[in-house]
């Protein structure tokens, strides 16, 4: 497996929330912002209620949680991710438009 960062088109992140929750909604409705605004990132969804292997397996101790796991070691947000400039600039990301707005 290549680790040539220049290869990779396309960013994965996942967001682990848990359950139909008003938190769990939110961060949902953000996901969909997060990828709206940013060109080439993927974000994968874990219900770590469905799913509580994946939750374990990953550390996941609080939910809503966005990680980016290709990171050592990963990078999270927890809780409100609804700030999409602040949610990029954590990752690394940029909007599509080439930039931030500063005005």
């Amino acid at each position: 497996m290549s680790h040539n960062n220049l290869s990779v088109l396309r960013a994965t992140l996942r967001l682990y929330i848990a359950g139909d929750t008003p938190a769990a909604r939110r961060a949902l409705e953000s996901r969909l912002k997060i990828q709206e605004f940013a060109g080439g990132i993927e974000i994968e969804t874990i219900d770590i209620l469905a799913h509580p292997e994946e939750a374990e397996k990953a550390g996941i101790l609080a939910t809503p949680t966005l990680s980016d796991e290709s990171a050592t070691p990963p990078r999270r947000l927890v809780g409100d991710i609804s700030n999409i400039d602040q949610v990029l600039d954590y990752f690394g990301y940029y909007k599509k438009d080439g930039g931030h707005d500063h005005s």
